[in-house]
């Protein structure tokens, strides 16, 4: 096993002891990798002081080998949480976790039923993803070769926005060159929005064909070694009306007032409210109908979050989106995002994707 991952092992170890459980049972895919490096799509973690067994079927028999060579590992043949009830009631736990955003009511039947009423459950929220939230500098260094892969991919799709295309082509476009590029696929469904769908900050690319004179919001995220990136750009097909411009170059500098309040300590709240003052000083405030910004690593979106009434004090080792965006109905939207690294005396942003104002 690497060090990384017995750091990290060990780590959870010592919320288990202030807990005082004898395990947890990691049932969330993302975590399960980030603590052993198994990335198939059937597996789970029992963590216990002095051992940690991963759990998948016969399917992942070689890949648990080779990805979690260090770990003890059970291959299952029947269902796998009631192998896993089976392994804590024969290892004699008393007091297990578990991860309640994580399990299923029919998941969390089968492991109480198999494990035993001797067995006291605890819901153990956050434990893995308190940890994943702070990136260490190998995390960061695959960030940012992730971030210079979607940002040049962002980049060699510009020149194909022209009238006539659609939305469903260049999406298309878009994860071909990911692919291309080593990427092991999209980490979200990549949104290409146009015209009055552009006001929509979550659509999904359609049929419609791109127009003359219109706002197109293109954002895309990449997966590269199992870490993300999430970026946003937006373009004007034709010559921009002032009122556009205006909104454009608002949001760029509700961006930057951001960017310039993110370090280490500041409260995530106060980063939000940074982008919000700009916005409402143009009289756009009521138009940003999203947060500021969220983590992101082996999930595109990971604590913390960038938002009204969040407390949580930047660490070294965040990796945040900064991505504010106003979204007018009937007209369109305007939405500029970029990934920022925090290190105890700086940021570093990580996208390099031009963020000018572009007129195709």
């Amino acid at each position: 096993m690497a060090n990384t991952h017995r750091n990290r092992l060990h780590r959870v170890r010592q919320r288990l002891a202030e807990a005082r459980a004898g395990a947890l049972v990691v049932t969330h895919l993302p975590n399960v990798f980030y603590l052993c490096g198994f990335s198939g799509s059937a597996g789970a973690l029992i963590v216990e002081a002095g051992r940690a067994t991963l759990f998948t079927d016969g399917r992942y028999t070689v890949q648990a080998r080779e990805e979690a060579p260090g770990m003890h590992r059970e291959i299952t043949r029947g269902p796998l949480f009631a192998a896993m009830g089976d392994f804590l009631r024969k290892r004699r736990v008393r007091r297990a976790g578990f991860e309640p955003a994580a399990l299923s009511v029919e998941q969390s039947r089968e492991l109480r039923r198999t494990a035993g009423s001797r067995v006291r459950w605890m819901a153990l929220a956050g434990v893995v993803e308190t940890l994943r939230a702070v990136k260490d500098a190998g995390e960061i260094a695959l960030m940012r070769r992730a971030a210079r892969l979607g940002s040049e991919v962002m980049e060699e799709i510009l020149p194909l926005l022209k009238p006539g295309v659609s939305e469903l082509d260049i999406a298309a476009e878009i994860e071909y060159s990911m692919r291309k590029r080593g990427a092991s696929g999209p980490a979200f469904p990549t949104i290409v929005a146009s015209g009055a769908r552009a006001a929509l900050p979550h659509a999904h690319p359609t049929a419609k064909k791109l127009r003359k004179n219109e706002l197109v919001v293109l954002d895309l995220g990449a997966i590269l070694r199992g870490y993300c990136c999430d970026l946003t750009r937006t373009v004007y097909l034709g010559r921009a009306p002032k009122k556009i411009r205006r909104w454009y170059e608002a949001v760029r500098k509700a961006q930057q007032a951001a960017m310039d309040r993110l370090a280490a300590g500041v409260a995530a709240e106060e980063v939000d409210g940074a982008a919000r003052r700009v916005l409402e000083g143009e009289r756009l405030e009521r138009y940003f109908v999203h947060s500021t910004g969220h983590g992101l690593g082996i999930e595109v979106h990971e604590e913390p979050r960038l938002a009204r009434a969040q407390t949580y004090r930047i660490r070294a080792g965040n990796v945040v989106t900064i991505e504010p965006g106003v979204y007018f109905p009937g007209a369109g939207g305007i939405r500029i995002e970029d990934d920022v690294a925090v290190f105890a005396n700086r940021i570093e942003v990580l996208t390099s994707a031009p963020r000018d104002f572009l007129e195709l």
